[in-house]
């Protein structure tokens, strides 16, 4: 169960990876933060809000599967 749940979270730690690297840049870096920028407002469409989901969806289950095996180990 350890082997499945260690292999499992590689696997999943590697979707991860490829989905963050996958999004475009927002291109505004710290000047978001003084208001400088539509970052927060502008709405992501399609692709990019599929991957915003994978993104949550994968962050999740590497932080559950690593717990998992914490508490199993």
């Amino acid at each position: 169960m350890l082997t499945f749940l260690t292999v499992l979270d590689v696997i999943v730690a590697i979707l991860l990876v490829l989905v963050v690297v996958l999004q475009p840049s927002k291109e505004a870096g710290l000047g978001a933060l003084g208001g400088n920028s539509q970052v927060f407002a502008s709405k992501a469409g399609g692709f990019e809000a599929m991957l915003d989901k994978l993104t949550t969806v994968f962050a999740v289950a590497f932080m559950v599967i690593s717990i998992l095996i914490a508490l199993i180990s």
